[in-house]
């Protein structure tokens, strides 16, 4: 799966330089500069030490190119790719000094997106002819939501909602002020809202809520049973989705249930780093 990391909403200059500010401050690379000669030169290659799914290479590109516009830099592999460990996925050539500088901001960048990317991977691959697909959600770091969603894409996944905007997710807490699903749902449809996703936790909850307008239900940590008997009662009428406590160990069974997605708050919230490194000559 390739892709350009030309992403709505995301300003990819502006990261790079809020990134490499926070880590120069007022003064910069200190250790560089008291220890590397100015016109010294490396070689260089970043290689992953697991096996991973590849997200990040172009944002890795930019911070080193934001401090050395010339640099020479051959990416090696593309996002999206499955590689073995010790694949190298990028060679560069350039100013020592602007090298180390910029090495931590890409390796933490390519580490954490790549990481969502292979996790991502494995939850597809666990469900791969269930029929079922895989839906990231809302449990993303502040700031980073593009770029992680950017990265579960990488890994196969499919985005939910990218935010509070692009739909309406009706849960417990909104039912309560309403008064029951049924309401809830009707004045989410009065307000002309056309996607309107309902939380239920409990099977006598589906008919109010489609009835009303529902389009999507998210069936709330329910076990396989439930799960089984309100894919039944939903009889197609709208997607379902399963949510709630989904590990790799359970998701295949959730997904064999007959429903339409699984949706897993882990891919982006607690996504281990892969384990890549930047090796210098």
């Amino acid at each position: 799966m390739k892709a350009s990391m030309t992403l709505a909403g995301f300003d990819r200059d502006a990261f790079v330089a809020a990134t490499l500010a926070e880590d120069l401050g007022a003064i910069g690379d200190i250790t560089s500069a008291a220890v590397i000669p100015a016109d010294a030169r490396f070689d260089g290659v970043m290689s992953s030490r697991d096996a991973i799914v590849v997200a990040g290479l172009e944002l890795a590109e930019a911070f080193f190119r934001a401090i050395q516009p010339d640099m020479a830099i051959t990416r090696l592999v593309a996002d999206g790719d499955a590689v073995p460990a010790g694949t190298h996925l990028m060679r560069l050539s350039g100013n020592a000094r602007a090298m180390l500088t910029a090495e931590r901001s890409a390796l933490n960048t390519v580490q954490h997106l790549s990481g969502v990317a292979t996790l991502a991977r494995a939850y597809v691959d666990a469900i791969a002819g269930t029929g079922a697909t895989l839906l990231d959600t809302r449990k993303t770091l502040p700031g980073l939501r593009v770029l992680e969603k950017y990265a579960t894409r990488m890994g196969g996944a499919t985005n939910h909602r990218m935010g509070l905007w692009d739909a309406a997710m009706i849960k417990d807490n909104h039912v309560a002020v309403a008064g029951s699903v049924g309401e809830a749902v009707r004045r989410a449809v009065t307000a002309g809202i056309t996607r309107i996703i309902v939380e239920v936790d409990r099977t006598e909850q589906i008919a109010p809520a489609i009835d009303a307008g529902a389009t999507h239900l998210l069936l709330d940590n329910m076990d396989l049973a439930t799960l089984r008997r309100a894919v039944d009662l939903v009889a197609g009428r709208v997607p379902t989705e399963a949510s709630g406590g989904v590990r790799l160990d359970t998701i295949r069974a959730i997904a064999e249930t007959g429903v339409t997605y699984v949706s897993v708050g882990r891919l982006t919230q607690s996504a281990p780093a892969a384990d890549i490194g930047l090796d210098f000559n």
